[in-house]
């Protein structure tokens, strides 16, 4: 009994570590983003994404790089481009620049993983969307597209932000624009809080109770310096069928990345997983709901396909080039010292006091942000995040 007691404490202390280290990134992140969200509009997007050309495949793209990193936000966003006229390309190389793209994420890939997989972030969010323009281009079903767009456009909103576009230039001179910003912020940490609590707890208790035994026999070939072919092409497979069956977004999962890089799980295996967020159990919900299963399904094939070909061709890249990070030379994450005055804790300070100052203005503004479990799969979140924090509250503080 005293054995797991010390192990659940290893556990907690591991999970606060964990996002004690990329807090200050989280709210830099969504601080850019926020600003971003309200100095470029929506309409302004759509305006650039007509068809499926160079030149809106690059807008697209640009736009959903600085766009939010928030899987559900950007399916939202997604949505309205394409019920308004966007083609399926554009509107897809935005979802996949949105969430593979975004600043915020490789700020958190650089505080857990390091610089090569923050160059695997970027240059495989380039190539997913070439791999998906080519596939898709291959295989489009026009009908499907048709009819799909229909069925997007009757689940758009009716309020969506059309008309008169702002002035960027007023906005952001102007008390009611930064105002705008703190609300947007907010609304940040809203969505993810749920994804980011279960993420880093998740990553704590596997860190701390999963042996590595388990990792080797679920990544065929983990811990190996130099795995083959078929092994490396399984654990690009198992990346995403792990990821599918979870509840957890693309910044609640770098910690967990982080988990599999210290027991061995190579280079684009993990990619795989990182990569993984816009093909798990609830996007696919959403997906099918915005669009009828047939296209959702459709997404999911498309999407799988381009990300295990990403993953290998970066593995294997990245080979040629003598730049694959090495396992090996990391320090595990239970065994790091978490809590220490440096760079990180000021950084902390600054940003907690920064978001407590946009919390407080968006209150006084807007009122308390509401939870939003009108849905099940929202309730279930809630519920698993307020069971992670009561799981991190008492083991925190057991004596060892």
């Amino acid at each position: 009994m005293s054995t797991f007691l010390e192990t659940w404490h290893q556990a907690a202390v591991t999970t606060l570590g964990l996002f004690w280290m990329a807090f200050w990134a989280f709210a830099l992140g969504y601080l850019i983003s926020s600003m971003i969200q309200v100095f470029v509009t929506r309409e302004r997007m759509r305006q650039s994404m007509g068809s499926a050309g160079a030149k809106s495949v690059g807008l697209a793209t640009l736009f959903g790089f600085i766009s939010s990193s928030c899987s559900f936000a950007a399916l939202a966003t997604t949505r309205a481009l394409f019920a308004k006229g966007a083609g399926l390309v554009p509107s897809l190389a935005f979802l996949l620049a949105s969430t593979n793209l975004v600043v915020e994420l490789g700020i958190v890939i650089a505080v857990f993983l390091g610089w090569q997989f923050v160059v695997g972030e970027y240059v495989g969010g380039v190539l997913l969307i070439l791999l998906m323009w080519i596939l898709v281009r291959l295989t489009r079903p026009k009908k499907l597209i048709e009819t799909a767009r229909q069925t997007a456009r009757q689940a758009e909103e009716s309020d969506d932000d059309s008309g008169a576009i702002p002035d960027w230039r007023r906005l952001i001179r102007s008390r009611e624009g930064w105002q705008r910003v703190a609300n947007r912020f907010v609304m940040e940490w809203k969505m993810v809080w749920k994804d980011v609590t279960i993420g880093f707890t998740v990553a704590g208790i596997i860190a701390s109770f999963v042996p590595k035994t388990f990792f080797q026999a679920l990544f065929i070939g983990a811990g190996d310096s130099e795995p083959a072919f078929w092994q490396v092409l399984v654990q690009c497979l198992v990346g995403p069928i792990a990821a599918f069956f979870t509840f957890i977004g693309s910044m609640g999962n770098i910690p967990l990345a982080a988990v599999l890089f210290d027991n061995g799980v190579a280079f684009a295996g993990i990619m795989a997983f990182i990569f993984s967020d816009l093909v798990v159990l609830p996007v696919l919900r959403i997906q099918a709901r915005y669009y009828g299963w047939k296209m959702a399904l459709y997404i999911l094939g498309i999407f799988l396909c381009v990300l295990v070909a990403t993953a290998m061709l970066l593995h294997y890249g990245f080979i040629a080039l003598d730049i694959l990070p090495d396992a090996a030379s990391g320090k595990s994450v239970t065994d790091r010292d978490y809590f220490k005055l440096d760079y990180t804790f000021f950084l902390n300070v600054s940003f907690l006091l920064l978001s407590i100052f946009l919390f407080v203005w968006r209150v006084k503004s807007r009122g308390f942000p509401t939870l939003n479990t009108d849905k099940l799969s929202e309730m279930v979140l809630l519920v698993l995040a307020i069971l992670a924090l009561l799981w991190l509250l008492v083991g925190s503080l057991l004596p060892v």
